[in-house]
């Protein structure tokens, strides 16, 4: 995993913003820092306004996350689950119990809500994960590879679940290796390889601007190279 170099990075009011880079690039490392969980060593950023320096309270509570690793209870019911999540946010009574209905429903999980989660496939549980982050309709919304080891189904619904949410006015944070989802997905996006920017733009600008390339994939290679990165 890179350390970040010195960047200036602005993500704009109702972005779906996508974070794209090779393996241990320093993806996870910015999000975790704008999340809240690393303190950075230097520099400093503001999320809609505030500084996490001064402002880390309101800070979480404008933000949500949804990590790729199931942050799931598998013995509550999908449910239960939600109850608990949502209630950590602050949450209580029928505001919360008709924003599990609601989104149970949006993602074709209703029928399954009194289930355990541990009989759910991965889609399912894909699903839940979404929704668990996404209760207390965070300004600001980051997401780390929500569609992986999912089916085609639930994938559409999960994409479908996040443009609905960015339409109602939340700022999305993105990553995933799925190079031709994110470029029908976002509207902006930053290459980043080694813990520095590499490019950034939108989707069509960046096939534009990148000589013989016919999709992000094709630029992705470019910027990055061909050379694999697996670590241990």
């Amino acid at each position: 995993m890179y350390s970040l170099n010195d960047f200036t990075l602005t993500i704009k009011e109702g972005d779906i913003f996508g974070l794209l880079g090779p393996n241990g690039a320093g993806k996870t490392t910015l999000i975790s820092m704008l999340c809240g969980l690393i303190k950075p060593t230097s520099g400093s950023f503001t999320i809609d306004g505030l500084t996490y320096s001064k402002n880390s309270g309101e800070i979480k509570k404008i933000i949500g996350v949804v990590p790729q690793e199931y942050a799931l209870y598998p013995t509550l019911t999908a449910r239960e689950n939600l109850m608990y999540f949502g209630s950590m946010c602050g949450l209580k009574g029928d505001d919360l119990k008709e924003k599990i209905i609601k989104s149970l429903d949006f993602l074709g999980l209703l029928k399954f809500a009194d289930k355990r989660i541990e009989t759910f496939s991965g889609g399912m549980k894909r699903r839940i994960n979404l929704i668990a982050g996404i209760l207390h309709n965070p300004k600001v919304l980051f997401l780390d590879e929500p569609t992986v080891g999912v089916d085609v189904h639930s994938k559409n619904a999960i994409i479908a679940y996040l443009k609905q949410l960015n339409k109602n006015g939340t700022t999305i944070i993105y990553t995933s290796h799925h190079l031709s989802e994110a470029q029908d997905f976002c509207t902006d996006i930053v290459i980043l390889d080694r813990g520095t920017i590499y490019a950034q733009g939108t989707p069509a600008d960046l096939i534009a601007t990148t000589p013989n390339a016919k999709n992000l994939e094709d630029v992705f290679i470019s910027l990055t190279g061909k050379d694999l990165r697996d670590d241990i």
